[in-house]
């Protein structure tokens, strides 16, 4: 289980004219889009718990910010991107316990 203070760090990305995404280094293939940024974070949050839903296995070990520096990949889409740490909602947690 994971624990209550742990978070993963996304990188949310807008391109004029688009609604805000986010993505995460550390779970490949969970994103979120969203058209203000309050929400793009929410969704992101809402993302992480049903992508935990159903994993298998240990839940993905999140880097911290100086590890994804060393990382060339991040850096590349950490770009022009606000990294934001996002934790999965309160349910998630609720239901774990």
């Amino acid at each position: 289980m994971a624990r209550l203070d742990t978070h993963y760090l996304g990188l949310i990305h807008k391109d004029e004219g688009s609604g805000y995404g986010v993505s995460f280094p550390d779970v490949p293939g969970v994103i979120a889009v969203a058209d203000s940024l309050d929400e793009a974070i929410s969704e992101a949050a809402a993302a992480l718990d049903f992508a935990f839903e159903d994993w298998s296995g240990a839940l993905p070990t999140p880097r911290t910010l100086d590890q994804l520096r060393n990382d060339p990949q991040f850096l590349s889409r950490s770009e022009d991107a606000v990294v934001a740490a996002i934790r999965p909602s309160p349910s998630y947690y609720a239901a774990a316990e």
